[in-house]
């Protein structure tokens, strides 16, 4: 019964962005706003009374702002007061959401050290297995004679040359001789 209690008082928080937040202090504690406007209303009266050189409605609108001031300070106090509880609910569990932001970011950065783990092993293995390769003469002399298969069979290396027939003969004429040929104007 007691935790049902405590669930009826406490409020339920959400994250808020700062627009969010401010309406909410603002139906809080509406107090506040409204000798924040009462201040600065009897300062703009104080203001024109000055330059019409009313000194009497000066003075009374600086004692009007004094009281504002004053009562927007009382506002501030009774609020805090009132609120003081619940505000610090509200910062208990805005330390708990960034903790639990923290440690999701620290997550993600471990799986990507993970990851980076992961692909450096491969790298080391892969170097590892050329190194062994190029150190063993048995790895060396099967890669001589494959490539030695392949010039056997008439592959070479070179991918910009063009393709042959059997018998060493051309296909045909390559693009460049192609154009020279129209510019001499022969014709085959």
């Amino acid at each position: 019964m007691a935790d049902q209690a405590d669930l009826l008082e406490s409020p339920q928080f959400e994250e808020e962005t700062s627009m969010q937040k401010f309406k909410r202090r603002l139906k809080e504690e509406p107090l506040i706003p409204l000798g924040c406007a009462a201040t600065c209303y009897a300062l703009y009266r104080a203001y024109r009374s000055g330059k019409a050189k009313d000194s009497v409605e000066m003075n009374r609108m600086f004692r009007a702002r004094i009281y504002a001031q004053f009562f927007t300070l009382l506002a501030v106090v009774a609020g805090g007061m009132y609120y003081k509880t619940e505000r610090k609910q509200r910062r208990e569990f805005e330390r708990k959401v960034e903790e639990r932001k923290a440690q999701e970011k620290r997550d993600a950065w471990l799986r990507e050290l993970e990851a980076r783990e992961k692909e450096d092993k491969g790298w080391r293995e892969r170097h590892a297995a050329v190194s062994e390769a190029a150190n063993n003469p048995v790895g060396v002399s099967a890669v001589v004679a494959g490539k030695k298969e392949e010039e056997e069979k008439g592959v070479d290396g070179n991918v910009n040359q063009a393709p042959q027939e059997e018998g060493g003969v051309k296909r045909g004429t390559g693009i460049l001789d192609a154009v020279k040929a129209l510019v001499r104007g022969k014709k085959d």
